[in-house]
């Protein structure tokens, strides 16, 4: 049985992330990279597909209790025994090259047996390393992957079953370290850290960045642990943001909605640099900016709706055939060919994050203003055609209303730059002309009157959560009937369990896909947000605190939620749930709404 996905916490170094469950086992983990391939992927399979669990000896079951150290990314997982107590202290801390994750086993009471099972298999689960002695330490060797092991103090370590065990006792005071450590295969192993200082200095770093947030209001922890989960998902070096760590995890247990989130996406552009401006995060807001400039360089008919960690194009979609899924959920899938659709949406989230950007007062780039020219002469174009839209159906384009409104978005971003910046030089009159026409065609061809609701798509009487982002956008203001209306058919139409759904999954027409998915729970605190513009506000606030209720035992969300059964579904934990818990926050208790 796999243990639901909320039963696992994460932890990372902001180049890459481990999930670490309930009982003590370490079951996914990409090294180097978020998107490189598995060394642990147990998550997505069984145990010979490698994981590294260290817990009380004969114990089978969940700890005892687990939880972050306050305003960090470092967890701590107890056992009570018969025999005494011990503490799991995860983490990963920040590297300069390599990466280590570190384990350190201490002794609470009494004294307790513990034992280690460790199964690498690299590629995704499907390779048995070559795992030698070497300088008192283990190293594990495949292709072009090398990982050593060691622990201080040095335990009895053994192989059997391709996998390499430890066992060994703790008694209150003491502890024993493991440190694991990643290298190219072909390089010498990296220096040595030292397990407690990395464990001291990483407690002592993130309670610093996590002290930075601006936010005071209600949940205050919850908001933290989505900045601090934000914060994990980024890739240092480059300042992408993931969607998640993970790919496959399932939108319907035992379905073949499953998709690979370890790359960045535009669509979450806007969001991501309001919650960070917000909250008080201006060198990550600008970093993100400055990811997002890279990756859009370049032709504006070569636009995509994602990139890799560094603003890589190629993000090609296989099938992981050896591994089970999650549940039985298959096909397992690495890349995403998503990648290849056309969103005209993105063009409006790229325009938009500029805008914020500047309104932020952002070190301004001497190029920014020529690619949104670029990208605004391509779109008033091209604005016309069908396209996939934000949620990446695969059942063929239409002219989805929420893209058109996004267009508007890009033309009155452009429209407005000039008009506040008379040095800046654009087709001031054609983008006026461009917004007012895309504008009028959305009331006209969006719009139902019979229902008062703005729909998925011209001639649809399908709905569509993101219709709920219109006011916020500024396409019309929040008190027009046509925005309560759509509202209130979204939350009557989609809603389930008192959440929503992104679009209706009966007969797979839009999205081309055969089962169901659960409620999106990034929409939910949309609608949370919505209600309180259409001036609801205790209705947003009753629908918040039911949000933030379903975080896990340690704060994090996925990417939807079955209200039926009770679980978390789709990838974990998501950026995009976690923004929308931030913005929530922010637009109903920060005094100012973001994004």
């Amino acid at each position: 049985m796999h243990p639901r996905i909320e039963d696992y916490a994460l932890i990372g170094d902001e180049q890459t992330a481990a999930l670490v469950g309930r009982d003590g086992s370490v079951d996914w983990l990409c090294l180097p990279r978020f998107d490189s391939a598995a060394c642990f992927a147990r998550l997505l399979g069984d145990r010979h597909n490698g994981h590294w669990r260290i817990a009380p000896k004969g114990v089978e079951g969940a700890c005892t209790r687990r939880a972050y150290r306050p305003d960090t990314l470092v967890l701590d997982t107890e056992w009570e025994t018969d025999g005494g107590a011990i503490r799991v202290t995860d983490l990963m801390p920040q590297r300069d090259r390599h990466p280590d994750l570190v384990r350190i086993v201490a002794g609470l009471r009494g004294r307790v047996a513990v034992r280690s099972e460790l199964r690498l298999r690299f590629d995704h689960g499907s390779i048995v390393p070559w795992m030698r002695r070497a300088d008192g330490h283990r190293v594990a060797v495949a292709g072009p992957d090398a990982v050593w092991l060691r622990s201080e103090p040095a335990v009895r370590t053994w192989g059997e079953d391709f996998a390499t065990h430890s066992e060994f006792t703790v008694g209150e005071g003491e502890s024993v370290a493991f440190v694991l450590t990643w290298h190219p295969s072909h390089e010498r192993r990296p220096p040595l850290i030292d397990p407690r200082e990395a464990l001291r200095s990483s407690v002592e770093d993130w309670r610093a960045w996590a002290a930075r947030c601006r936010y005071d209001g209600p949940h205050r922890d919850a908001v933290v642990r989505s900045l601090i989960t934000l914060k994990a998902l980024t890739y240092r070096p480059t300042g992408g943001i993931v969607a998640a760590p993970t790919t496959s995890l399932p939108e319907q247990v035992g379905g073949v909605r499953n998709w690979d989130y370890r790359y960045c996406w535009l669509r979450d552009s806007t969001l991501t640099l309001g919650a960070l401006l917000s909250a008080g995060y201006q060198d990550e807001a600008e970093a993100w900016r400055d990811w997002l400039l890279r990756a859009v360089a370049g032709d504006p008919a070569d636009l995509q709706i994602m990139y890799g960690l560094g603003g890589e194009r190629r993000l090609p979609e296989f099938e992981v055939s050896w591994l089970s899924g999650y549940a039985d959920s298959r096909p397992v899938r690495v890349g995403n060919e998503a990648v290849n659709q056309l969103q005209l949406d993105v063009y409006g989230e790229v325009i938009d994050s500029m805008a914020l950007a500047r309104a932020a007062g952002l070190p301004t780039k001497p190029h920014v203003w020529a690619i949104q020219c670029a990208l605004m002469s391509w779109l008033s174009e091209n604005w016309r055609q069908p396209d996939e839209g934000l949620w990446e159906v695969r059942g063929g384009r239409r002219q989805f209303v929420h893209s058109k409104v996004m267009v508007w978005v890009a033309a009155d971003r452009a429209v407005r730059a000039l008009e506040e910046n008379p040095k800046l030089r654009g087709d001031l009159a054609g983008w006026r002309a461009m917004r007012d026409e895309v504008h009028r065609e959305v009331c006209e061809k969006g719009y139902d009157p019979q229902r008062n609701t703005f729909t998925q798509s011209y001639g649809s009487r399908d709905l569509d959560a993101a219709l709920l982002l219109i006011p916020r956008l500024g396409f019309l203001p929040s008190d027009d009937p046509r925005v309560v209306g759509t509202v209130d058919a979204v939350r009557a139409e989609l809603g389930h369990g008192g959440l929503v759904r992104r679009y209706s999954t009966d007969g797979a027409t839009v999205d081309g896909l055969p089962g169901d998915e659960g409620t999106f729970l990034a929409c939910s605190f949309w609608l949370a947000d919505a209600l309180q513009e259409t001036g609801r506000p205790e209705e947003a606030r009753e629908l918040f605190e039911r949000l933030v209720g379903l975080t896990n035992d340690v704060g994090l969300l996925a990417e939807e939620y079955d209200p039926v059964a009770g679980r978390h579904l789709g990838n974990f934990p998501q950026a995009f749930s976690h923004l929308g818990l931030v913005n929530t926050a922010l637009a109903l208790y920060g005094g100012e709404q973001a994004g």
